[in-house]
């Protein structure tokens, strides 16, 4: 997530926390409800993310409205047809509107596919996920292990300073409030552990903690990711449209 080390104003971080009280407890209750209110959330989410990143990147209006439709299409056959033929889809439709840019404009052609997937893939592994059996518990750590990350990161980094993380990408983030974010992901994924699987404190213990510090890491990586890419596109945010949050790529 962007700019989580980032010393906001008093009013500012209120309005930062609120906003993400409010994404949580709809992401939850989506997540909880399953089926097509998950559905619902992961594609309304795509579609931004996807009308973002055209904007980041200065697409045509009407790449923008192609990438929409292909994004709506692939959606909407989730549950029709099976995860790889999702992903195929995916993979098709990224590559035909590349191809349809590329003939108008080089660079867009290699930003238009390059989006649509950024955009999709993820939420196409969302979607697969929650449809495990497990899919619940499965969903909910991964989002718990991102949202510790984030808050511990921002704080330790807050609070302690120290040297950047890398400070030619992203120059409010330090190594202190990285690992900080690693840790508390560590240390919630363990307690999860212990607490719902069998057997308390164990063996599974350790390997949930290791699980979250290897998402957190990830997590971590793609927030670097998110900032290199919004410093090509020369913007701060990918979106104005959650306060205090920015856009909902940065989310």
């Amino acid at each position: 997530m962007g700019g989580v080390e980032a010393v906001a104003p008093a009013g500012g971080l209120r309005l930062r926390i609120l906003t993400g009280l409010a994404l949580v407890a709809v992401a939850l209750a989506a997540l909880a409800a399953g089926g097509l209110a998950f559905l619902a959330l992961v594609a309304v989410a795509t579609l931004l993310m996807w009308a973002e990143w055209a904007s980041m990147m200065r697409l045509s209006m009407s790449i923008r409205r192609i990438g929409l439709v292909l994004l709506a299409g692939v959606m909407a056959l989730a549950g029709l047809v099976s995860q790889g033929e999702l992903v195929l889809a995916m993979a098709g439709a990224a590559g035909l509107a590349g191809i349809f840019a590329r003939a108008m404009d080089r660079r867009q052609g290699f930003w238009t596919a390059a989006g649509l997937l950024y955009c999709g893939m993820p939420a196409l592994s969302l979607l697969w996920l929650r449809g495990l059996s497990e899919g619940l518990a499965a969903v909910a750590l991964l989002l718990i292990v991102v949202w510790t990350t984030d808050i511990a990161a921002y704080f330790t980094g807050r609070a302690l300073g120290g040297r950047k993380l890398a400070p030619s990408i992203s120059p409010n983030k330090t190594w202190a409030g990285a690992i900080g974010g690693v840790v508390a992901a560590m240390v919630v994924a363990g307690a999860a552990a212990s607490l719902y699987l069998p057997g308390g404190l164990g063996r599974w213990t350790l390997t949930m903690a290791s699980i979250g510090g290897g998402l957190a890491v990830l997590s971590v990586l793609g927030d670097l990711l998110e900032s290199g890419l919004k410093r090509q596109a020369g913007v701060k945010d990918s979106g104005t449209i959650l306060p205090g949050h920015g856009g909902v790529m940065d989310r």
